[in-house]
């Protein structure tokens, strides 16, 4: 809006440079060319009189011109008598208080330039017509009438000139130079401010009507990028906005419904597949006599319970009954830290948190429990630094043996292991660093593993606050 009102004072201003040049050169013009061709018809003794009459008085037009020359005034016009007297213009407030020269723009043309070049045209080829210095000694000078809306414009000094005819002595014409810049009514500043104003409280009213939809559109994606169910977004506003709600509305409708439709077929899956373990269990037990074998089939049978159990808590990390509420994040690590030592694993904790933290308790309980738990199976101790401000952030370390630094983002995947390097008793299931990155996600957050120089890993669970 600002570069716009700057392009509108700058067209005014040009637009006014044109029409003071026009009607001043107009009317100096028009004034040399009368004064020279009325010279040129008096008689010759007459001549030298009229001169140093008009180089007293001036050729300004009016009568007092006519009076000061012996010349009869021209009555003025049908339409000037009938309009009634005018009362002065009050001064109002703004104008006793604005700056006379607020507004200045730069004049661009030059009168000077013009005005020669035109009093030949008007007079012909008889007359020679020369611009010269002001204040030259010789003829007598005959000051021409001020510039076009001269009491806003002070004359920038003067120029001279000179006529010389084919009879009669020349005739030296003294013109003032206009300034170097235009000057704006300060009326104008009020309007055009009055006008931004107006401007700028329609253009935010019709831009908020469009960028608040679009707000509320980026906050549910955000949501629904963290997994929590979002109310449809209402469909209204211009077609771009109602289109663009209702394509959200139907995307997040299609996802949980694959989501839902997944979660519970491999949830029905992993408690079914409780019955035909089971069967098999009694089985060995009862079947079998060499202890050996049985002793075998009973490790794969407990890993495979395992991994169902851990499917079961990967769907249920997932589950958003689990409502978000203010949560002591230090009384949570605090119940998980003496549940690890109450069996006999060592665990320790240094920071504290500043205060509440609002998560999902149950899942983000699940989270640090899965990385204490990686912690201490792949190390012999654990400690837990939690770091407080901006960002919430809970370190889990360990002493064990690392991980490979291509094998640092693979092992979030579920069911993936690292038996190899990791592996003291068991490989586990391959699904609890699966489970603490969802929640992490789930919450704004992140979880990511470093490898310590010391040895051992860094897991760090940052959360925004």
């Amino acid at each position: 809006m600002l570069l716009a009102q700057a392009a509108s004072l700058y067209l005014m201003a040009r637009n006014q440079e044109r029409v003071m040049l026009r009607v001043t050169t107009r009317v100096w013009v028009h004034r040399i060319r009368e004064v020279t061709l009325l010279v040129s018809q008096l008689p010759a003794p007459q001549r030298a009189r009229f001169i140093e009459r008009l180089a007293e008085v001036g050729a300004v037009a009016g009568p007092r011109w006519f009076a000061r020359l012996g010349l009869r005034p021209l009555p003025p016009s049908p339409v000037r008598r009938m309009l009634p007297p005018q009362p002065p213009h009050p001064r109002r407030f703004w104008r006793r208080i604005a700056p006379r020269r607020l507004l200045r723009l730069p004049f661009l043309a030059s009168a000077e330039a013009q005005v020669v070049p035109r009093v030949r045209a008007a007079l012909g080829t008889g007359y020679r017509v020369t611009g010269v210095a002001a204040g030259v000694p010789g003829a007598p000078v005959i000051a021409l009438p001020p510039p076009f809306f001269g009491p806003r414009a002070r004359p920038a000094g003067f120029y001279d000139i000179e006529v010389v005819g084919p009879r009669g002595p020349p005739l030296v014409f003294r013109l003032a130079r206009l300034a170097s810049w235009i000057v704006l009514p300060p009326r104008l500043l009020l309007n055009l401010a009055l006008l931004v104003l107006v401007l700028v409280a329609a253009l935010y009213a019709a831009t908020r009507g469009i960028t608040r939809p679009l707000s509320a559109l980026a906050r549910a994606a955000e949501a629904a990028g963290r997994g929590t169910r979002v109310p449809p977004l209402s469909e209204s506003g211009p077609y771009e906005l109602r289109h663009a709600a209702h394509a959200f509305n139907s995307m997040q409708e299609r996802l949980h419904r694959y989501l839902d439709s997944r979660t519970g077929v491999l949830a029905a899956m992993s408690h079914d597949l409780k019955t035909p373990l089971t069967r098999l269990r009694l089985q060995v037990e009862t079947l079998l006599d060499d202890p050996t074998l049985r002793a075998r089939l009973g490790r794969e049978l407990d890993e495979m319970e395992g991994m169902v159990r851990s499917a079961l808590a990967l769907f249920r990390g997932l589950d958003a009954e689990d409502v978000a509420e203010p949560v002591d994040i230090n009384a949570l690590i605090e119940a998980v830290r003496a549940g690890f030592s109450e069996m006999g694993r060592d665990v320790r904790v240094t920071g504290r948190a500043h205060g509440p933290y609002r998560c999902r308790p149950q899942a983000m309980k699940r989270c640090l429990t899965n990385l204490v738990s990686n912690a201490v199976t792949f190390g012999a101790h654990a400690w837990i630094e939690v770091y407080d401000g901006s960002m919430l952030r809970i370190l889990v370390c360990d002493d064990g043996p690392g991980i490979p630094p291509e094998a640092l983002e693979r092992v979030f995947e579920p069911f993936y292991r690292l038996e190899a390097s990791r592996n003291r008793d068991t490989g586990g299931s391959g699904l609890g660093l699966s489970i603490a990155r969802d929640v992490a996600q789930a919450h704004g957050g992140s979880v990511r593993l470093r490898n310590r120089p010391a040895g051992g890993i860094s897991a760090e669970l940052c959360l925004p606050r």
